[in-house]
């Protein structure tokens, strides 16, 4: 692999897929169906996180592990939006995840495929990619679930290395990984949506308050960022210093795929340009909110993006905490 050039941000995606969306009319389980349409996108967390910074305009780098024979969606997205391709090939197929959009309902039925495993040598290759790549202060995104074979303490160790180097790490995962990860070196920034957050406490988070607790617990531990999405409730923006709330509203039309992965490039855009904890909220949630009407991993243009960031209604999270809860649904 050639020397890399100096990047924005590295993005890494160990369990990339190929997102196959089919659009029904109404989803009914049992039942023949007829797809209004198919599409078929280059994905997996990572890669859309960097597809919607290169939309965005950063220089972004995305580092993983592909499957040789299927790669070519993955590669036309890379050239097509100027990401540099930093994945190493490895045999077999990438993963194709089906996404089944009822039109009637607005929600998607996520089928996700088994991957190809991942071999020790490949992973260490990864990690020593992700050492070349990474410079002091510079943002490396962590996002994603691990392949077969990936020890579940991958992203904690990644973290510990990338943190001594200088780095600013998000890690955007869950399960076991993110157990392992939150226990060790912190991170600069996590984001669980609420369901996550509940597997790693150990208990139902249905009261605001403890919701908050939670994450202030997080950011006592180390973490400088912790942001709780919460679906239609918006999302919770917490440091030491500082809790928010943020939300965009009545939100109509489109497809929730994707929209915590655009949340996350938008933290990444805010870090980048050195945000207050106030603005970070607002583009992060117009990130979110511009990806639903769009398919694919895919922003629209700037400007729609900066009008619906001034949409956003932004409240301290001790008024949120103490109004009344509705219903969540993770992003």
């Amino acid at each position: 692999m050639s020397a890399p050039s100096p990047v924005d941000v590295v993005t890494l995606t160990l369990n990339p897929a190929i997102d196959q969306t089919v659009t029904l009319d109404h989803l009914r389980p049992g039942h023949v169906h007829r797809a209004g349409s198919v599409r078929y996108d280059a994905g997996g967390k990572g890669v859309n996180v960097a597809s919607c910074l290169a939309d965005w305009g950063l220089t972004v780098a995305a580092a993983g592990l592909l499957g040789a024979a299927n790669a070519a969606p993955f590669e036309a997205l890379f050239a097509a939006k100027g990401i540099a391709d930093r994945f190493r090939r490895v045999p077999g197929e990438t993963r194709t995840n089906i996404k089944l959009l009822d039109r009637s309902s607005g929600e998607t039925t996520d089928v996700n495929l088994p991957g190809f495993p991942a071999e020790t040598s490949a992973l260490a290759e990864v990690e020593a990619d992700l050492t070349r790549l990474a410079r002091p202060d510079g943002l490396v995104v962590l996002s994603g679930s691990l392949p077969e074979g990936a020890p579940a303490d991958t992203y904690a160790r990644l973290v510990k290395h990338l943190r001594e180097a200088g780095a600013r790490v998000v890690l955007d995962t869950s399960g076991l990984p993110l157990t392992h990860a939150l226990a060790g070196a912190p991170p600069t920034l996590v984001k669980p949506n609420r369901r996550e957050l509940e597997v790693w406490a150990g208990r139902p988070l249905d009261d605001r308050a403890d919701l908050l607790a939670v994450a202030q617990r997080l950011c006592a531990a180390g973490i400088d960022l912790v942001v709780v999405s919460l679906g239609a409730d918006g999302a919770l923006f917490v440091t030491t210093d500082e809790a928010l709330h943020a939300a965009a509203g009545e939100v109509t039309g489109g497809s929730s795929v994707g929209a915590g992965d655009a949340m996350v490039a938008g933290l990444v855009a805010g870090l980048h340009e050195g945000l207050g904890l106030g603005e970070i909220a607002r583009r992060a949630t117009a990130f979110a909110v511009g990806k639903l009407g769009l398919p694919g991993p895919n922003l629209p243009a700037s400007a729609a993006l900066h009008a619906i960031a001034a949409r956003v209604a932004v409240q301290p999270a001790d008024a949120w905490a103490a109004s009344p809860a509705v219903t969540d649904h993770a992003i």
